[in-house]
């Protein structure tokens, strides 16, 4: 009986256990700068945009295609710099471009949030906030910023809760071990600008 309960599980939820994985071993890769990160975070983008909008989390869902095409972008330019540099170089962030990435998700949650408030999505603001500012996190990510690791972990810890809220347990305990490879991220490429600035 046990096996046939675990059987119906994976059964049931096996798209949602196929993006835990592919997105684990998505960023960890990327915390290491390997260029074969980025089709495998694409393969993890297709399958959360299915779970997210079968749980009308439509800002969630929306998300996970502006990460495809961000996952695109990041493996091209990803790509070009080791092809010029033969490594994934780290680019300082400067103060402008942090501004105007934290002015870019404030914008965006509040037009976000106002277009899933009309169309009944669940947790619209929350929802719409949450995807606004992973995508400056995506972003950051693709240009190479260290930033992008802290705002993932803001974002990942929030993200926690409302996947609790919403039933998503597998998906709120990836995003709790998200939250430690960001960490880890954040201090491998900490000391990969440092190992840069000493050369």
């Amino acid at each position: 009986m046990h096996w046939t309960m675990i059987a119906n599980y994976l059964a049931a939820n096996w798209m949602e256990d196929a993006g835990v994985i592919t997105t684990i071993v998505g960023i960890w890769l990327t915390t290491r700068r390997n260029l074969i990160c980025w089709p495998v975070v694409l393969i993890s983008d297709v399958l959360y945009m299915i779970v997210f909008y079968r749980v009308h989390l439509y800002s969630d869902a929306l998300l996970q295609i502006f990460f495809i095409a961000f996952t695109l972008y990041g493996w091209w330019y990803w790509w070009q710099g080791v092809r010029a540099e033969g490594e994934v170089r780290v680019v300082q962030l400067s103060t402008f471009s942090l501004l105007a990435g934290l002015a870019a998700g404030a914008a965006g949650s509040v037009l976000t949030g106002l277009l899933m408030a009309r169309i009944g999505a669940a947790l619209p603001w929350l929802d719409a906030a949450l995807m606004s500012y992973s995508l400056v996190a995506s972003w950051w990510q693709t240009r190479k910023h260290t930033a992008n690791w802290l705002l993932w972990i803001a974002v990942d810890l929030v993200y926690i809760g409302e996947y609790l809220y919403k039933g998503l347990s597998p998906t709120a305990a990836l995003y709790a071990l998200l939250a430690g490879l960001a960490a880890l991220g954040l201090r491998d490429w900490r000391k990969a600008a440092a190992a840069q600035t000493a050369a």
